[in-house]
C-alpha cells in the first residue's frame, strides 16, 4: 500500500483542504496518508475524509515553521524517509520543500510535489523578493508543482523561475451533481430562509484578505428584503458585524460560522458574492455555479475566465466598493437575468469543473511521481 505524508500550511476546512480530502476520499482504501498541519489546532478539514481511508495524524513531527536552519531543516528531511510520496501546501510547508531539496539526495527521500493555492494578506499585490528567492532554491528538486490558475501558473513561472515542464496547473473541481438539489428552507444551521427573503450569500474565511466588509457596503443599498449571509468563520467577524451596524443593517446580516456540506445549502442563496482582494481559482465559486447562481465578484484570480460569457459582465472591476455594489444592484433587479445567469454557470460548471476530471489529473500525476502505473 502506497504512503503519501501531506504537509499543511493548515488543515483548516478551507479549499485547499477540502479538495485534498476529496482526492484522498477518491484515491480509496488502497492508499494510506500521514497528514501534517503547520497549524496543529487547524485540522477541521479531518472531519471530511471517510472513514475506511487509513489516515494518521502524526504528533511528533518536526514544527513545519521556524527559522530555517540546516539543523532543523535536516529533522524534517529526516522525518520524511519511509514514505512513498510528500506533497507539500502553499507557503506554510515552504521550509519542509527546501529541507527536501538540500537533503533528499543523500538520505534518499521520496519524490515530492508542492501545491501552491494562493497567497495572504501580506502578498497580494507584490510577491516578497526574499520569498521568492527562497521559493526558486526550495523547488529545485521538486517532482512537480500544481497551480489551480492562469495567474498563478505566470507566476510559478516568471517570478519563481520554474521550468515549464515542473508546473502543472489542474483546475479545481467539485461533484456538481450534489448541487442540483433544492434545499429545503433550514438547510443552513443556525439560519431559515422566510418567504418573501431573498438572499446575497458567500463562503468564505473571514479573513482580511477576503475583505468581507466590502460585501457589507456593497449589499448595504439593497431592499429590506434582501439578507446578506456569510457563511465561515475566522478573526473578522467583529469587524463585519461593526461594518453592518454602522450602515444600519447589521439586522440582515446572518454569520453562523462554518458549515460542512455546502451543497446542502448554496441553492439556498440568490445572489452568490464575493469581495475579496485575491482569489486564484476560488472553489466557492465552482460550488456556486453548480447550484445554477449568478455570480458577483470582483476581477481577481480567473474568476472572470471561470464564469459562463452571460454572467461575466457581472465580474467587476478589483478593489472597487462601487462596482461591485453595482454588479449585485443589477442582479437583485432582475429576477429573470439572475434565472438566466444561474442555468448558463450550471451548465459550464458540469462541462468544464466536475471533479472526474480534476481527480483523473491527480492520479496520474501522483501515480507518475510513484513510478506506478495507477494510484493505488
Amino acid at each position: 500500500m502506497p504512503h503519501i505524508l501531506h504537509l499543511h500550511s493548515t488543515f483548516a476546512a478551507g479549499g485547499k483542504e477540502l479538495r485534498c480530502t476529496r482526492l484522498i476520499n477518491a484515491f480509496g482504501p488502497g492508499v494510506a496518508h500521514s497528514i501534517v498541519s503547520a497549524v496543529p489546532e487547524r485540522m477541521e478539514a479531518m472531519q471530511h475524509i471517510l472513514k475506511q481511508i487509513s489516515v494518521a495524524y502524526p504528533q511528533d513531527f518536526p514544527p513545519l515553521a521556524g527559522k530555517p536552519f540546516p539543523g532543523r531543516l535536516q529533522k524534517l528531511a529526516k522525518a520524511m524517509q519511509g514514505y512513498d510520496l510528500v506533497l507539500t501546501y502553499n507557503w506554510g510547508a515552504m521550509d519542509a520543500v527546501m529541507a527536501h531539496t538540500l537533503f533528499g539526495e543523500v538520505l534518499r527521500l521520496p519524490p515530492l510535489i508542492h501545491h501552491e493555492d494562493g497567497f495572504n494578506e501580506d502578498e497580494v499585490h507584490r510577491r516578497k523578493w526574499g520569498r521568492n528567492w527562497y521559493r526558486r532554491i526550495a523547488l529545485g528538486r521538486a517532482a512537480g508543482l500544481v497551480v489551480p490558475s492562469e495567474k498563478l501558473e505566470e507566476i510559478a513561472l516568471i517570478e519563481w523561475n520554474q521550468p515549464i515542464g515542473r508546473v502543472k496547473r489542474f483546475a479545481n473541481g467539485i461533484a456538481t451533481a450534489a448541487f442540483t438539489r433544492k434545499p429545503q428552507p433550514d438547510a443552513l444551521r443556525g439560519v431559515v430562509k422566510r418567504r418573501g427573503e431573498l438572499w446575497v450569500g458567500t463562503l468564505a474565511g473571514l479573513r482580511p484578505v477576503k475583505n468581507l466588509p466590502r460585501l457589507v457596503r456593497a449589499f448595504s443599498g439593497l431592499p429590506e428584503e434582501w439578507q446578506l449571509v456569510i457563511v465561515g468563520d475566522g478573526p473578522q467577524q467583529g469587524a463585519i458585524r461593526a461594518e453592518a451596524d454602522r450602515l444600519q443593517v447589521g439586522h440582515r446580516l446572518h454569520m453562523p460560522g462554518f458549515a460542512a456540506e455546502p451543497e446542502r445549502y448554496v441553492g439556498l442563496f440568490d445572489i452568490f458574492a464575493l469581495s475579496s482582494d485575491s482569489e486564484q481559482f476560488p472553489i466557492s465559486v465552482i460550488e456556486a455555479m453548480a447550484a445554477g447562481l449568478p455570480v458577483a465578484a470582483p476581477r481577481v484570480g480567473d474568476i472572470a475566465d471561470m464564469v459562463a460569457p452571460l454572467n461575466a459582465p457581472l465580474i467587476s472591476a478589483a478593489g472597487s466598493d462601487v462596482a461591485l455594489a453595482e454588479a449585485i444592484a443589477v442582479l437583485a433587479q432582475d429576477p429573470r437575468l439572475r434565472t438566466e445567469i444561474g442555468a448558463a454557470n450550471r451548465a459550464r460548471a458540469r462541462a468544464e469543473f466536475d471533479e472526474t476530471v480534476m481527480i483523473d489529473r491527480y492520479q496520474r500525476l501522483y501515480a507518475s511521481a510513484m513510478r506506478r502505473e495507477t494510484l493505488p
